[in-house]
């Protein structure tokens, strides 16, 4: 590879990662060598720490010690899907879940302990959208009908999807469902207080955004027979959610991955 192309990838290399023009003439230099002290890459995400930010930060946390004693309990998930026309399409490759369950060790592949106990290794645990303080979702999207509020909530506005799928693609946690089909015929009672979607769109859970503004819980944890969801704000040091995860280990799932996700498991 000769000189002119190597310094040419370099240079698109760096532009991709968002430093500009007026920096690269600060990073190569007239003699072609590269200053690294100057560089600039990769931009500070949003992942403010609670004494850093005094703004709403909603959040939930699981406690599964309680969750997997309830046997077989999908109470969350039927809440969530009836009261926001969550089509029953029995098709795998045209499913939509906003709430599901996982095999443990699928929903979190990077906590492997073959000495976990039983009662949480062999049961499947409730997944849902993470609102990631740093959502992937958000930045691919090419119309903004993706977007997160300023209190965490990633929200979805379906008359701006125009079914590209980018944030299917770039959501590390499958929380995004397609709509393949038209999903009306899939619902036995539409609850209209809430919109339906159509065929080509993609939705998800939107932590009930139309019930918090109301002062309600989300519709999952009003229905949690077992008070395994808490849902509250993160930045509040006196919020229950603060004292659980004070006072408790919990884990993320794939925190690993920078998206900084906003529900907590205890275990």
């Amino acid at each position: 590879m000769d000189d002119n192309r190597r310094k040419f990838l370099k240079i698109t290399g760096l532009a991709a990662l968002g430093v500009t023009t007026g920096k690269l003439d600060k990073i190569f230099g007239a003699n072609g060598k590269t200053d690294l002290s100057s560089m600039e890459m990769i931009p500070k995400r949003f992942n403010p720490s609670p004494e850093e930010d005094a703004k709403t930060r909603l959040a939930m946390v699981i406690d599964l010690r309680k969750c997997l004693a309830e046997e077989d309990c999908n109470a969350c998930s039927v809440a969530c899907h009836t009261k926001h026309n969550v089509p029953q399409i029995d098709n795998p490759k045209h499913v939509v879940k906003w709430i599901w369950k996982e095999p443990y060790g699928n929903a979190f592949l990077d906590k492997e302990n073959f000495y976990q106990k039983k009662d949480v290794a062999e049961k499947s645990v409730p997944v849902f959208c993470n609102h990631c303080d740093n959502p992937p979702c958000v930045r691919v999207c090419p119309t903004q009908a993706t977007w997160k509020r300023e209190d965490g909530v990633v929200m979805m506005d379906w008359h701006r999807c125009i079914g590209c799928r980018y944030c299917v693609v770039a959501c590390p946690y499958g929380s995004r469902s397609f709509n393949w089909e038209n999903p009306r015929p899939y619902i036995k009672n539409i609850t209209a207080e809430f919109p339906t979607r159509s065929k080509g769109v993609v939705e998800k859970c939107t932590f009930c955004d139309e019930r918090i503004a109301k002062g309600l819980l989300p519709a999952c944890v009003e229905a949690c027979k077992a008070k395994a969801l808490i849902f509250g704000n993160l930045s509040d040091p006196d919020s229950e959610v603060r004292a659980l995860l004070k006072e408790n280990f919990s884990i993320r799932r794939k925190p690993g991955l920078g998206t900084n996700p906003e529900i907590y498991y205890l275990v």
